[in-house]
């Protein structure tokens, strides 16, 4: 999608429909509404009247305006109580509004800036939010579907109309910085809604070069010959059972003058395919676990757009890739395998394999001189359990990384819920034959998950973030989307441009 910012008068633009908007409880048009309304007889302020339009948020009254200004079409939003009325709300707006401009014959919108003002909402904030729903409300994945004679084509382009020419520069910057985060979010959804055949750990390499050769980043990419080589036993023991060799991706983006180490890793899970290997899930939605490998989407995606805004750090990525797969060679329950850090894993359950990649992955960060660790995963059912699908879980072992994630996530509209981290918890992963077990049974199961992982974090600030219950949705919600939600993935974008050591 284009998105342009100009300097006018929206009265006077020439689009294929325009979008204003309405709080709800005011009965008379204010600013570019009522200029609309003036060019249109006051067809708007008669609607309000007859009690036909209230505001209210959600509401989408369309109007066509019979050659009164050269737009055919103007929507009139609803954007509720405007004591409520924030970002997370601006953002859904947007979506909510191209989706309802999808399939007719509208490929140009123009709109003004929503909400300035508002609860001290910014210029900037408002702009941006606005952009980001829109960009993330036209996605559709339709790659393996036969194109159609005459298709539902999406938004092509999105004008911003502003009439104080000395905001355009402060409009334009947003609008970017919208757009750059929201396209990394689709990035990580056509990721993940890939078919596991379409995407290999090999095929999810060559998507990672791409990135890298278009934006400058650093790659390396180690294969089991190597992995073996530095003693990553845990990694591989989940790769055993396939025949689609592993790869650990990185990707590295250096804001600053070179220095030892880096100031944050990003690990992110990468099994392309999760059949829960010897312990094999049930066959009803096993479908869904071509997404397993959404942390590892999020991380790289995120690395996409970190290095288009430029931030001042030094950050890596790593995602260690594999599929979950049964075999001949495939790891038993009972097995014991040792880590890249010398610790030995008895494995219980080889359907929790994803702390068994992230566990070599967040030993190969520490290797570098990451000084600041934060892994993604889809790692538990049982995070669906605690908080079901309207936030994610954060476990971690440093208060000041926990609260930048939080505040990341707050910039982002997401929600995101911290879980305990008790000493007690360690208990239900201790094993009699090895120094870890990978499960420590039903009880607290996303808590036990991250104390296993914390086992080879030492002392480095390390976050956790469980989205095993947000990483796909039954339907459009906002800026979620029906599959894959990106959630996450613009949390750490905004964890990165907004650190300071």
């Amino acid at each position: 999608m284009e998105i342009e910012v100009l300097h006018g008068n929206i009265t006077e633009f020439d689009a294929d429909l325009i979008i204003v908007n309405l709080f709800e409880g005011i009965k008379e048009p204010v600013g570019a509404t009522k200029a609309i309304d003036k060019a249109l007889d006051n067809s708007i302020s008669n609607i309000i009247t007859l009690g036909d339009m209230k505001g209210k948020k959600g509401e989408i009254t369309r109007l066509h305006t019979f050659e009164k200004i050269p737009s055919p079409r103007v929507i009139i939003a609803g954007l509720g109580e405007q004591e409520n009325f924030n970002t997370r709300e601006i953002r859904n707006l947007g979506a909510n509004l191209i989706r309802a401009c999808q399939g007719a014959e509208i490929r140009h919108i123009a709109t003004i800036a929503h909400g300035i003002g508002t609860a001290g909402l910014s210029l900037q904030d408002s702009v941006q939010a606005f952009v980001e729903g829109v960009v993330l409300g036209n996605y559709r994945f339709d790659r393996h579907k036969t194109p159609k004679e005459d298709p539902d084509n999406l938004i092509e382009r999105l004008t911003i109309i502003e009439n104080d020419s000395e905001k355009i520069e402060e409009i334009q910057k947003a609008a970017t910085k919208g757009c750059v985060l929201a396209q990394a979010t689709n990035l990580a959804r056509d990721l993940a809604n890939e078919p596991a055949n379409h995407l290999t750990p090999s095929d999810l390499v060559e998507r990672a070069k791409k990135i890298a050769e278009s934006k400058n980043i650093e790659l390396e990419v180690l294969d089991r010959e190597t992995m073996e080589a530095k003693g990553m036993g845990s990694l591989l023991s989940v790769a055993a059972g396939s025949v689609q060799p592993p790869k650990l991706i990185r990707l590295t983006y250096r804001g600053k003058d070179a220095e030892p180490g880096f100031d944050l890793a990003l690990v992110g899970k990468g099994i392309t395919f999760d059949t829960g290997g010897i312990s094999i899930k049930p066959a009803p939605g096993m479908e869904a676990m071509k997404a397993d490998m959404t942390g590892a989407a999020s991380v790289i995606a995120a690395m996409e757009a970190i290095s288009a805004i430029k931030p001042e750090i030094n950050v890596t990525a790593i995602a260690p890739c594999t599929e979950n797969m049964p075999g001949g060679n495939a790891t038993k329950p009972g097995d014991v395998v040792t880590a890249m850090d010398g610790t030995t894993i008895e494995i219980l359950n080889t359907d929790a394999e994803g702390r068994l990649v992230l566990a070599d992955g967040i030993c190969y960060a520490k290797e570098l001189g990451a000084r600041n660790i934060v892994d993604i995963a889809t790692l538990t059912g049982a995070i669906s359990i605690a908080l079901g699908d309207q936030c994610y879980g954060m476990m971690g072992n440093n208060t000041d990384l926990l609260a930048k994630i939080s505040d990341a996530a707050s910039e982002s509209g997401e929600r995101v819920w911290e879980l305990p981290m008790f000493e007690e918890y360690g208990e239900q992963i201790k094993s009699d034959v090895s120094d870890v077990k990978n499960v420590g049974g039903r009880p607290a199961g996303s808590i036990t998950a991250a104390k296993f992982l914390e086992k080879f974090v030492g002392e480095t600030p390390w976050v956790h973030l469980d989205i095993a219950g947000v990483d796909m949705a039954t339907k459009n919600n906002g800026w979620v989307t029906k599959g894959a939600s990106g959630q996450a993935v613009r949390t750490l974008i905004n964890l990165v441009c907004n650190w300071k050591n």
